[in-house]
């Protein structure tokens, strides 16, 4: 089952989580549409799932800087090497965020709002995974 946008559980656990104020890395497994789904009388460009993401992502940019967040890595996804074989992922990308308001700040902000049509048009599947840094193997 394809997952593009948060569920209201998923929203509300997010929301209802205490924020320690520690950096929030958000881990982003992308699969793109071949065609981009755009609604119809959007006025944008027919392109393919790739091309409208990456409209996404040079509109976010300014978005994300502004959250005081930055991308710590990406690229391609090469293999699934441990998970479901229906799980195939094109790109990933990390993002650290200052804290976990700084995240919610930014999704909720009007700047973002008007362009997250990219990202919903452009993925035909996607994982969005809420992480912090530290604590595994005696890392603080």
């Amino acid at each position: 089952m394809a997952s593009i946008e948060p569920t209201g559980k998923k929203l509300a656990a997010l929301l209802g989580a205490e924020d320690d104020g520690k950096p929030l890395v958000m881990i982003n497994l992308l699969r793109y549409r071949d065609r981009a789904a755009y609604a119809d009388g959007s006025g944008e460009e027919p392109c393919s799932g790739r091309e409208a993401y990456l409209r996404y992502g040079t509109a976010a940019a300014p978005c994300i800087e502004k959250a005081g967040a930055k991308m710590v890595a990406g690229g391609a996804v090469q293999l699934v090497v441990i998970g479901p074989d229906t799980e195939e992922w094109d790109d990933f990308f990390l993002v650290r965020y200052p804290n976990k308001q700084a995240f919610l700040d930014m999704v909720s902000d009007p700047e973002y709002q008007a362009i997250a049509h990219h990202r919903t048009a452009a993925l035909a599947d996607s994982r969005l995974v809420a992480t912090s840094e530290g604590g595994l193997f005696g890392q603080d």
